[in-house]
Formats: C-alpha cells, sequence, structure tokens
C-alpha cells in the first residue's frame, strides 16, 4: 500500500528530497512543511503550513494525516530533537537524535569525538574567552587562522583569515559582536588546512556505513572562489579527484570509525552523515560533520541514486542497511548551478518575478526551487538569498556544466548572481597533462617502503635459535646445526586463508587474519612431525593501504612468535587492477625441520585397534568460507548481527573470525615422545578427507562425534544451511582441529599429556579396517550430537519443540546421602515448563539431611531408607526398588547417593540410571577424582553423566562438560567450580534421556534418535 512521507524544511534540498521520494511506487503523496512554490501542489507533492516547531503538535498532524515515514532536511530540527520526540510519539523519523546530531551543532563535542576516536582532522583549540582565543592565535606552533562559530550558523559560521589580525578581527565579530548569534559564544580555532575539499556523505543504520558518490561545493559568490562566502553557489558530483580506493579509505578511516565511535558511546548514528573533507598531502582530514545532506550537494548526488529513496532509508531505519545497500549511476555526472538574488548573501530584495523555469525543463534539467513563493495571481517570485538551482545530469562533467549554464540562460529574474564555472577543479584536474609516473600507475613505492619500516621490528622479534631475522635482504638464511638438528629432514608447506578474508574485510577486522595463515601452514608441517623453523609471506592487493597491511603482518609476526618459527621474509605486491579497492590476498610458506627417525606418519606402525585422539579446534578455523558465506546470504543474520543463541556475546563476524589454532608448541613435545604413530591437521576437507592421509590404504576410521564438544556455530551452520551429515564432515573440523592415532594402552597417557599442554583433547574413535571402495572415514551421530555438545546448557531447538508438546512426563527419583550436591538443579530443571521430566520421589540413606529438606521445600514427596537396618546390600537395594515401585519411577538420577548399588539392582533399572562424576571420564576414576587430577598436573577437567553400570564410574557417556585447571587450585576451589558445571551438565542429559534423545541400546550402546 502507497504511503504519506512529510519532508521538513524549505529549502532546495527539500525540494531534491520530496523529488526523489515522489519517485517512489511506495509513495502516494509527499508533504513538504513549510515547502517553497516548487513543491506546492507539483503531482504527488504539496505544502503544508504545520509549525516544525512545535514536536507535539507535528505529531498529532502526522498521525491525523497518517504519515507513514518524516524525512528532515535542515540541520536546526535535527539539533532541536525532532527525531526523538516524534520517534516516542510512534512516528517513523529519518534523522540522527539530538545527542547524535552533536557531530555539526556543537563543533566542539565533534573536535573532541574525533580526537577520542582517531579520525583525522586538524589541529585545534576551543575557547570562550575572546581575549584568551586571539592570544592563542598569536602564539600557536601552527597556522591557526580557521575561526568557526560552535554552534549552528546555517552553514556559514567559518571564517578563514588571511593573517592573525585577520583572524583576531574575525573572532571579535563571532563572539562580542555576536555575528552568528549565541552559536559563536564559544568559538574552535583551528589549523588551516591546505589541499582540495569534497564532500563525502553517506547513509548509515548505526552499523553500516554505504558511502554516496563524492561531491564538491563552491562555496564563494563569485567565479574564480572569488567574493564573500555563502551557503554554496553550486556543486558537481562526482568528484574525479576521489578515485575508488581513496573513497574506501575515507569511508574505513573516517565515515565507518565516525559510526561505530558514536555506538561505543552509547548514542547510535542513524540518517545521514556529511564529511566535509580536505585531501592533504598526510591523507584526507575531516573539517567538519554535518547530521544531513548538504545544500547544494543534495542537488547533483540524488539525481545519481538509481535505487528507491524510500526503500533505502526504511532499510536504514530497520538497521537492515547491509542487506539493501543503494545502487548508484556510474555513468554519469552531476552538476548544479544555484541562482542568488541581487545582495546576496548580505541584504537582498524579496517579491522580484522569475520566468523560463518551463524552458529550462523543457531542456532535460532539473529545477529545485529554494527561495520561492506563489503571490496570490499564482506569479512566481523570489523569496530568498538562494533562490533556485539548475542541475543538469549528463555523461561527464564537461556535458552537465554546458547544459546547466544553457539553464541558467532562460531563467530570468532582475539582478540574479551565479557562477559560471562550477565544477572548475575537476575540469582542471582532467585536462592537466603530466608525465606519468609509477604512482601514477597505481604502485606506490614509498607506501611500500614505509611498510617495510614498520613491520621489520615486529619480525626481528620473532628471531629464534637459527636465525636472526633482519628484513630487507634477497634472501633470509637459517641455521639448522645452531637450531639444534643433527640429522634433519626438511618439511616445507604452503596455503592460504581462502574467502575468510572476504568476511575480514568486510568486517572491516584485519588483526587476526595473519593467525589463520600462520596456522593452516605450520599445522600442515607438524603432520610430518616437523618443528616450524621460519615462515614467508605473500600479501597482494589492488593499492596498497598500509595502516591494513601491517596490521595484517603485525598478526602473522605475532602468530610465528606462538608458533616458535621466525619471520624470515615475504613479499607485498601491488598490482593496480588486479583486485578491487579494498581486498587484498595471502599466501604463506613454511619450513619446518625434524630428525629423521622422528617422521610421521608411521604408516607401518598403525593397526586395526590403534585409537584415535582429537584435539579442540577453536571453531570453524580456516576453511569452508565459501559456504558459510552463501548461508550467511541466505539467512536473516549479517556478519554484523549479534551471534546465533548460545555463541557468547560477540558479533557473527567476530565469531567467525576467530583464528585458527596453532598447535605446534603445545603439541610438538607429544609427538615427540614417540607414542603418537599419526598426526593429521583437520583442514580443507573436513574430517572425511584429512585423516585418511596419514592412513595405510587398507585402514579406517571409525568416529563417535558424542566424545567430543562441537562448538554451536557448527549447529547453526547445519540447520541454517540444511546440511547433510556428509556435507558437514566434508567441509568443516566440526570441532576438531587435529588428531592423533596412538596404541590403545598408551591413549590415556597420551591423554594427559595433551592436557597438561592445555590443549582439549578426547579420545574420539579407533582405527579399523577398510574394505576396497567403502569410505575411509565413519562419523557416528554428528548430526544429533552438534546441537547438543557445543553447550550442554542449550538443548535444540527441536528438542524444545520435543518437550514442549510431550503428554507425559517421565517420573524420575533422586537417591540422595546429603545435601544432594545438584538436587537443587535437577528440581529446578523439572520445574520447566518444556520439561520433560517430573521428580516423583527424593529418596535418602540418612534421616534429617539438607536434601530432603529442597525437595519438601519443593513439594516433592520423600522417603528415607537406613542402609544400616538391612543386612546386606541387596535387601537395601530391594527396599528402594519397593519405593521405585511405588512412585511408578521411570529413570533415576543419583546425586550424591554414598553407597555402590548391587549387580541385580543395576541389571534391572539397565539404561535407567544417570549418575554424575566429577572428571572427565575415562581419566581419573573413583572418588578422589579432584586429588588425581591435581596430582596428574592437567589442564583441563570436568564431568561425566554417565549410564550407571555394575563396574563403577565406566557406564556409557552422556554428556561432558570441561572445566579448566588454574594454576593455583586446590581440591576445594577445583571442587566448586567442577560443581557449577555439574549443575548445568546433569539436568541436560535427564532432559535428553527424558525426552528419549538419548537412551542405552541393547548392544550396550548409546542409541540417539533421528532429528526433528
Amino acid at each position: 500500500m502507497a504511503v504519506s512521507v512529510l519532508v521538513i524544511g524549505n529549502g532546495g534540498r527539500e525540494h531534491t528530497l520530496a523529488w526523489k521520494l515522489a519517485q517512489s511506487e511506495h509513495v502516494s503523496q509527499v508533504i513538504v512543511a513549510p515547502g517553497n512554490a516548487g513543491t506546492a501542489n507539483n503531482g504527488k507533492i504539496s505544502n503544508s503550513a504545520v509549525s516544525v516547531n512545535d514536536h507535539t503538535a507535528l505529531a498529532q498532524f502526522c498521525k491525523d494525516q497518517k504519515i507513514e515515514l518524516v524525512v528532515v532536511g535542515p540541520e536546526a530540527p535535527l539539533a532541536d530533537g525532532i527525531v526523538g520526540n516524534l520517534t516516542s510519539a510512534g512516528v517513523r523519523c529519518f534523522g540522527p537524535t539530538a545527542k547524535a546530531a552533536q557531530l555539526e551543532s556543537s563543533k566542539k563535542f565533534a573536535k573532541e569525538f574525533m580526537d577520542r576516536h582517531g579520525i583525522p582532522t586538524a589541529k585545534w583549540k576551543a575557547f570562550s574567552n575572546p581575549e584568551e582565543a586571539c592570544s592563542f592565535i598569536m602564539s600557536a606552533d601552527f597556522p591557526a587562522l580557521v575561526i568557526k562559530a560552535s554552534g549552528l550558523a546555517a552553514g556559514k559560521g567559518v571564517i578563514v583569515a588571511n593573517n592573525k589580525e585577520e583572524a583576531c578581527k574575525a573572532v571579535q565579530d563571532i563572539m562580542q559582536d555576536k555575528a552568528f548569534g549565541t552559536a559563536g559564544d564559544t568559538v574552535v580555532i583551528e589549523e588551516v588546512l591546505e589541499g582540495e575539499e569534497v564532500s563525502c556523505l553517506c547513509f548509515t543504520d548505526g552499523k553500516t556505513v554505504a558511502p554516496m558518490p563524492p561531491a564538491q561545493d563552491h562555496k564563494r559568490l563569485l567565479d574564480g572562489d572569488h567574493g564573500p562566502n555563502t551557503g554554496g553557489m553550486g556543486a558537481y558530483c562526482p568528484t574525479p579527484q576521489v578515485p575508488k580506493d581513496l573513497l574506501l579509505k575515507i569511508k574505513n578511516t573516517i565515515l565507518q570509525r565516525a559510526v561505530d565511535g558514536m555506538k561505543q558511546e552509547g548514542v547510535p548514528y542513524v540518517g545521514i552523515l556529511y564529511a566535509g573533507i580536505m585531501l592533504t598531502k598526510d591523507g584526507p582530514k575531516v573539517l567538519e560533520f554535518n547530521c544531513r545532506f548538504g545544500d547544494p550537494e543534495c542537488q547533483v548526488i540524488l539525481p545519481l541514486l538509481k535505487s528507491d529513496l524510500y526503500e533505502v532509508i526504511q532499510s536504514v531505519l530497520d538497521g537492515q542497511l547491509s542487506n539493501s545497500l543503494p545502487v548508484w549511476r556510474e555513468d554519469s555526472a552531476a552538476v548544479t548551478v544555484v541562482m542568488a538574488s541581487k545582495g546576496y548573501p548580505a541584504n537582498y530584495t524579496k517579491g522580484i518575478e522569475i520566468t523560463g523555469i518551463p524552458e529550462a525543463k523543457a531542456l532535460g534539467l532539473e529545477v529545485f526551487q529554494a527561495g520561492t513563493t506563489l503571490k496570490e495571481d499564482k506569479t512566481l517570485v523570489t523569496n530568498g538569498g538562494r533562490v533556485l538551482t539548475v542541475t543538469a545530469i549528463q555523461k561527464d562533467l564537461m556535458s552537465a556544466l554546458q547544459e546547466a549554464n544553457k539553464g541558467i540562460t532562460v531563467i530570468k529574474f532582475e539582478g540574479a548572481v551565479y557562477r559560471k564555472d562550477i565544477g572548475y577543479r575537476a575540469i582542471s584536474f582532467l585536462k592537466q597533462s603530466r608525465g606519468l609516473t609509477y604512482k601514477e600507475s597505481g604502485v606506490d613505492i614509498s607506501a611500500g617502503n614505509e611498510l617495510v619500516k614498520k613491520i621489520k621490528p615486529l619480525a626481528k622479534a620473532t628471531s629464534r635459535p637459527g636465525s636472526n631475522v633482519d628484513l630487507g635482504g634477497f634472501a633470509g638464511l637459517f641455521d639448522l646445526k645452531a637450531a639444534g638438528f643433527k640429522d634433519p629432514l626438511l618439511a616445507s608447506g604452503t596455503d592460504g586463508v581462502g574467502t575468510k578474508l572476504k568476511i575480514a574485510q568486510q568486517c572491516n577486522k584485519h588483526d587476526t587474519i595473519g593467525q589463520d595463515l600462520v596456522a593452516m601452514c605450520v599445522n600442515d608441517i607438524l603432520a610430518q612431525g616437523a618443528e616450524p623453523l621460519f615462515f614467508l609471506d605473500y600479501f597482494s592487493c589492488g593499492k596498497l593501504d598500509v595502516s591494513t597491511a601491517e596490521t595484517v603482518i603485525a598478526g602473522i609476526a605475532k602468530a610465528c612468535e606462538k608458533a616458535g618459527c621466525a619471520l624470515l621474509g615475504g613479499e607485498t605486491a601491488e598490482m593496480p587492477g588486479m583486485y578491487p579497492p579494498g581486498e587484498y590476498d595471502l599466501a604463506g610458506f613454511a619450513v619446518g625441520a625434524m630428525e629423521r627417525n622422528q617422521k610421521l606418519p608411521q604408516l607401518n606402525r598403525i593397526t586395526e585397534g590403534d585409537v584415535v585422539i582429537g584435539i579442540a579446534s577453536s571453531g570453524v578455523h580456516s576453511n569452508g568460507f565459501s559456504l558459510i558465506r552463501k548461508i550467511v546470504e541466505n539467512s536473516s543474520f549479517q556478519f554484523s548481527s549479534l551471534a546465533p543463541d548460545g555463541c557468547g556475546n560477540q558479533t557473527l563476524g567476530e565469531l567467525l573470525l576467530k583464528p585458527t589454532k596453532i598447535y605446534s608448541r603445545t603439541l610438538l613435545p607429544v609427538l615427540r615422545s614417540g607414542h603418537v604413530k599419526a598426526f593429521a591437521h583437520i583442514t580443507g576437507g573436513g574430517l572425511l578427507e584429512n585423516i585418511p592421509r596419514v592412513l595405510p590404504e587398507t585402514l579406517g576410521v571409525d568416529l563417535d562425534a558424542r566424545c567430543w564438544k562441537i562448538p554451536r556455530i557448527f549447529s547453526w551452520l547445519q540447520l541454517e544451511g540444511c546440511l547433510s551429515e556428509e556435507e558437514m564432515a566434508k567441509t568443516f573440523n566440526c570441532g576438531i582441529g587435529a588428531v592423533m592415532v596412538v596404541q590403545k594402552d598408551l591413549a590415556e597417557q597420551v591423554l594427559k599429556d595433551i592436557h597438561q599442554q592445555e590443549e582439549e583433547a578426547w579420545i574420539i574413535g579407533n582405527v579399523v579396517t577398510c574394505p576396497t571402495g567403502c569410505s575411509r572415514v565413519k562419523v557416528n551421530h554428528l548430526i544429533q550430537t552438534m546441537q547438543i555438545n557445543g553447550s550442554v546448557s542449550l538443548m535444540n531447538e527441536s528438542l524444545k519443540g520435543c518437550l514442549s508438546v510431550q503428554p507425559k512426563r517421565v517420573q524420575v527419583a533422586v537417591l540422595i546421602s546429603g545435601t544432594g550436591t545438584n538436587l537443587q538443579a535437577l528440581i529446578d530443571s523439572t520445574q520447566e515448563p518444556t520439561s520433560c521430566a517430573q521428580i516423583a520421589v527424593v529418596i535418602s540413606n540418612k534421616a534429617g539431611v539438607a536434601g530432603l529438606e529442597k525437595a519438601e521445600k519443593a513439594g516433592i514427596p520423600t522417603k528415607v531408607i537406613n542402609h544400616k537396618l538391612y543386612k546386606s546390600r541387596s535387601e537395601f537395594d530391594s527396599e528402594i526398588d519397593s519405593v521405585l515401585e511405588e512412585f511408578s519411577v521411570d529413570l533415576v538420577c543419583l546425586a550424591g547417593f554414598m553407597r555402590i548399588l548391587s549387580g541385580p539392582f543395576v541389571q534391572k533399572w539397565n539404561g535407567k540410571i544417570l549418575n554424575i562424576h566429577p572428571s572427565l571420564l575415562p581419566s581419573f576414576k573413583g572418588s578422589n577424582a579432584h586429588e588425581q587430577v591435581l596430582e596428574a598436573g592437567v589442564k583441563i577437567t570436568g564431568c561425566t553423566v554417565h549410564f550407571v553400570a555394575e563396574q563403577v564410574d565406566s557406564g556409557q557417556i552422556i554428556v561432558q562438560e570441561a572445566v579448566p585447571v588454574k594454576r593455583d587450585d586446590t581440591v576445594a576451589t577445583l571442587s566448586e567450580r567442577v560443581k557449577i558445571a555439574e549443575h548445568k551438565a546433569f539436568p541436560a542429559a535427564l532432559q535428553l534421556v527424558a525426552s528419549g534423545t538419548v537412551k542405552l541400546g541393547e548392544n550396550g550402546k548409546i542409541c540417539w534418535s533421528k532429528e526433528e
């Protein structure tokens, strides 16, 4: 349904906004308040006399007229809080809030903000005392000749003095003579910047920045930039002085930083952000920020917008700008020329008749009116300083200027003032005949030299025995003997980061991608048993951005230190035309060595029955990103969106950019122990294709996904992309960054060794005989486990749905001997409306214990069965069995129950008794698990929920939760942290079993139901 839109303002900018909005098929009517003669009864466009200063009355007007959107043109209403007031009244309004609009309404605030967030700008200082201001002008160590009224002055509150005396006079005019009223109570004094001035605007929803084509305004009244300053006598767009790579730099270092900075300060900036920029020899610097379209820039920018302006505004207000980026006419240029009244910008006459506008339109020009009005007889007359603008859109600037000037000649009113040279700087720039330089072809040698200078100390810090890094030579040297090798073999590997780079570039986050590059290479040579010795990087781009390249290479250097290898050298290739602006590519090369007798894999030693140990990944690592990007593209998520539930308080982009783990320092000692027969890096090809690379051709592996923790992101990718089990296993690491093959009787020792290196690892499968033609890697229960192992505190959505429609809850008995350590957590879980389980009775073998009080407080029946009153375990168990029958119990949970159940009882309730143990079984069985953990010196422990078997702590595992062991842990402190994990794990396991998602099969193994 088409809607009504209200535009606030009365100038040429507002006429242009109304003109563009009226082109939308979604808009039936555009009302302009107060408007001008050009917006009076012009097709869909009409004026209203409603007060725009009384926001309460304006909100009521919008409701009465069924206005769906208000678009604010000028800065004053924004500074007065119109957006906040209308929004709180339920009226949708486009523009920044009053707090955000301080970027324009207070020059002092803007300059302080730019300093806080590292946005390049001129040196400055603010003053409220004119004498102090003049004293500063006379003594400043920079040319302090730009004097600005800090408040709003209708775009005219800036004076650029020719000398210090003129500057002091400007201070007096502004502060004492009140040339700009109260706007000049505070002045900002700035350094004069030299260069080309341009206007760079963008749409922003508070997160995403969508730049508009850059424009250039002409402030002086007369040709050749002579005469007094004005609000603007014309503009053109785009500016050839700002190529795409420079616009990208302005976006990243100015516009995006401003938007991110406002967000960080709790004041999201939504609307139009305008940066007046000086292109200095030191790079672009901000002259000022405006919080709306410029006038006359609006009159040349919007005619080049191909997209529907109404749709763009809606996507901004919905926070979905990244999904609906505006599209621009790239094959056109626009020029607008202002016609002003005689005497402007000082005193001028109103009421002068205007003719020739229909004739100008007949030439294919757009005429946007500003200071105009209609007399009672419908005669069009002047009513302001800047009367109208004539805009031409042509294939190039020269043609557009010629056409605009034709319009100026046919439109007539007495005393009209206008310029004929709008765009002359651009035309001069385009006509320059210069001898080409290498820099002009797109290769900046000085930038490359600057980069080398910056990264030299970073590379130097990676020096190690065998290599003293000193960049700049033709090649790097490495001394194997100095590194301690006697009979070495060399191993080399090369890799890249793939399209993970695309996400880093889109998120403008370049500090971790270097670790991905190093990890992909050194983990590969680790599979040969090699210690990484040195690394070389290759960084290629279309246009070298020194800051971005430095950030990337700093990440590479830091990762080399982490891997224990030297960053011996590299290549930075600037190749114009090969890459779009802002994009770069990476490649890495690692060389390592091992003693001849330590080479891996040891294929002749690998046999059926060997154990596979999986080492945890940090997440997705660096493979499968083309698929990931497609999944995100088809989803409702953006990389700037908050990550999916259960993935932490970070954006999806930050989650996906979590760097690949480097295993060399932590796992090399384990590989050199002699216990490891093979090591595989789970890289491109996932679990299915990488493990066979280190096995004899006749062998494969049988893996059980229930044995390791799968990060939640993989569950989200699988569900969002509807990926099959095979697609997941052959594309992603699914939580396993590397695997080791070890002899069965050494598996526990190797696992302990890995834990001591602070890596999380699990026994995840076995080596099996593989007939010819069969899949050499079988991953059991992958999809089913995926929704659980990422975090046991999260139940997957399909399970929640199952719980919500469960007609009958499973009846549970909880057996305790004291406080019932996990009893309260089980009570809380089963009292949730979605729970599949209900606690029917709590049984204790001791009277008067705290656990009984907890149960009674929750309204749960209790029974005390004193084991001392029975002659044998079987008699005691028989009595418990009777109570279980009495309460129609389906499942039993042991929560701190200190009695060993008899064999017949366990057999009868096989697959229906759950217990929790305070370690990661099968490690550290028995009653003193924490003491064993601390004595062994492992770095990771946790808890395990398992089915009870006749042999103590040996039943099938349902859920595990890991807990890090801290350096200063005691049994007491470790016990407390493990208990917290138990309070999550036990209820989750109970719900899995009660829902039927998990059960004990007839073969004594865990069985998982099929996914919904």
